[in-house]
């Protein structure tokens, strides 16, 4: 069989057994040994197998993924999260709709210590859903907003989706995590953006602004996480200076996040376990995936798929623009019905290296990938952030409320999305001046 013939057939048959709900790994490991089979004979498939694993996870770099999970879990189970929504909620209290405001401050600070857009919406949904049903604020647009903004775990940094990205690609980790601090902040802007311009067409979504605090309030709440702060500091700073590789940055973030739960007296030895045992469990499971993923791109690329896309996209003339635009509607199609990290694992071994056969610069390519994988996660019918708010809400809501109310947080993300496109110094300014 012809290479474009074998990997066309074998990127469809990873898509059919992923919606049938064969797992993602095993689907990829499966399609990879039989196309190198076939492609090469069955001793190159079983070295491959042998050898693709172990090469994968062996690499010290990577020890960021359970650092970063590690320092997420024990800063959520130390109870800063609450105080961080509380501090939001005291410091924008003057403006309307406070709570809708503050959710998006929140979870942007806790992004930068998270790293997952479920553990973020699951979070916020227990802290400010309640709050906001108690004070009257509209149940569907507070169901929106809580899943959109969790999205800001994807681009902000430690973000999983670009240390995935990185593993899948080989490209530098620290690069890709600097490069989505100002597309994070863009979106954190746009989604308040879209909240003021909501309430100022349904004012009745959120109730008249209430007294505002007093200072000496709001510093009570800010000397309650200048520690968080302050880590959130050193964290991102080393790795923009290059004092710290990404692997040290996740190791310095858990010592100080077991420094800050033992002063607050907030982390238990039950609660280090289970944080350590939840971070074993997601770890395993990541590279599970990546694994199958190593063992699809060295399939398409032994087979020579790789190489006959190339040729097809240089002999038809299709330029970097239109490239993109098929990978914007693949992922968009994808998104409503595969979750995040499947389809980049599915889709990058072959999407990247003809990215980069085309000149498109690799940073700014990750943070457009990561951007259009934070959209999947919001899109209806099957976007993981929409189900984590409705599994998180104890019954307050309902998969109708929050299909509803993401509509003005997808625009919002476009419109980012957009711009990335228009500026694409957004995503590659500050990486490109990293120490």
């Amino acid at each position: 069989m012809e290479p474009l013939s074998l990997g066309a057939m074998a990127i469809l048959v990873v898509m059919f057994l992923v919606t049938v709900r064969v797992p993602v790994a095993i689907a990829l490991f499966l399609v990879a040994f039989g196309g190198m089979w076939m492609s090469r004979g069955l001793p190159f498939a079983l070295i491959q197998a042998q050898l693709v694993p172990f090469a994968t996870v062996s690499t010290y770099t990577f020890v960021v993924v359970p650092m970063f999970i590690l320092m997420g879990a024990i800063m959520s189970s130390s109870g800063v999260v609450k105080e961080l929504y509380h501090f939001a909620q005291l410091s924008l209290a003057r403006f309307r709709g406070s709570l809708y405001h503050a959710t998006v401050v929140g979870s942007t600070l806790f992004a930068a210590i998270s790293g997952s857009t479920i553990v973020n919406s699951a979070m916020f949904t227990k802290i400010a859903m309640p709050e906001m049903m108690d004070r009257d604020y509209n149940k569907a647009f507070a169901a929106g907003c809580i899943a959109g903004v969790g999205t800001l775990a994807a681009l902000i940094p430690p973000s999983l989706s670009f240390i995935i990205f990185g593993i899948l690609t080989g490209e530098s980790i620290g690069r890709l995590l600097v490069a989505g601090i100002l597309p994070g902040i863009l979106t954190a802007a746009l989604f308040m953006t879209a909240i003021a311009v909501m309430l100022r067409w349904k004012p009745h979504w959120a109730p008249h602004i209430e007294e505002i605090p007093p200072l000496r309030e709001k510093l009570r709440a800010l000397r309650a996480i200048w520690p968080v702060m302050l880590l959130i500091v050193i964290v991102l700073g080393g790795i923009y200076s290059g004092i710290m590789p990404p692997s040290g940055a996740g190791a310095v973030g858990v010592v100080g996040a077991i420094v800050i739960a033992l002063a607050r007296r907030k982390l238990s030895a039950r609660d280090f376990g289970e944080s350590v045992e939840s971070t074993l469990g997601l770890t395993a499971a990541l590279f599970f995936i990546i694994i199958g993923g190593a063992l699809f791109s060295r399939f398409l690329l032994t087979s020579g798929f790789i190489g006959d896309v190339n040729d097809f996209m240089a002999a038809n003339a299709v330029t970097p623009m239109a490239f993109l635009g098929m990978i914007i509607v693949l992922y968009l199609v994808l998104g409503m019905f595969v979750d995040p990290i499947s389809i980049m694992v599915m889709t990058l071994p072959f999407l990247f290296p003809v990215s980069q056969a085309m000149g498109i610069d690799p940073i700014w390519f990750g943070v457009v990938v990561v951007k259009l994988v934070e959209i999947a996660v919001i899109s209806p019918p099957v976007g993981m952030n929409l189900f984590a708010v409705v599994s998180a809400s104890e019954g307050q809501v309902e998969t109708k409320d929050v299909f509803a109310g993401i509509l003005p947080f997808i625009v919002a993300e476009v419109i980012c999305l957009v711009l990335i496109f228009a500026f694409p110094a957004i995503a590659t300014f500050l990486s490109d001046s990293m120490g």
